[in-house]
């Protein structure tokens, strides 16, 4: 069977920057395989264009120009909120979802605190980056009908609300969920 549209895939993989330094794997403590819906856009766009065709066993150097992984870095992602919506214990590095006033979450990461000013920023950790991923193809079946319905769902949700510069709304946030370093990186 072929990866297709309307697959359930489950890829292992490495994923390098363009120096070379290890991002994440599949492998790695705490890490698990890409389980995802071909033609959903679960995955980053350029990683299911490339893995589309592929087998059970078969292996595939993958090389991602920003524009086809997490997209460019946008420095319109970087807000200046007040310090007092944050606990006293705020750190650079920390991230947090934010709440914009349509409901839309936005996961953030602090990059910078002066005084009564925090810089938080919007952008995915990987924009802008050019990416490597190694991928081995472990398992591709038919997806079944209530996997295929979650995955429109979400590509739905994705798509009620592209944010960017034809956007006319209000994007001051209400933060919830504060921690240390966490993000999902593939």
């Amino acid at each position: 069977m072929i990866i297709e549209p309307n697959t359930f895939v489950t890829l292992d993989y490495t994923l390098h920057d363009d120096e070379g330094n290890l991002l994440d794997a599949s492998e790695m403590e705490g890490g698990a395989s890409l389980e995802y819906v071909q033609g959903y856009g679960m995955i980053v766009p350029g990683l299911e264009a490339a893995v589309a065709g592929l087998c059970i066993g078969d292996e595939k150097e993958i090389v991602l120009e920003a524009a086809d992984a997490y997209g460019e870095y946008d420095e319109d992602g970087v807000q200046q909120m007040n310090r007092n919506l944050f606990p006293l214990n705020v750190s650079v590095g920390d991230s947090f979802v934010a709440e914009s006033p349509d409901g839309d979450e936005i996961e953030m990461e602090v990059v910078g605190i002066e005084g009564d000013l925090v810089w938080a920023d919007a952008n995915h950790p990987l924009a802008g980056m050019k990416l490597h991923y190694q991928v081995k193809v472990r398992d591709v079946r038919d997806a079944t009908d209530e996997e295929i319905e979650d995955a429109a769902s979400l590509l739905d949700e994705a798509h009620e609300h592209v944010h960017g510069p034809d956007c006319d709304h209000d994007h001051e946030v209400a933060l919830s969920r504060l921690g240390r370093g966490t993000s999902t990186l593939h």
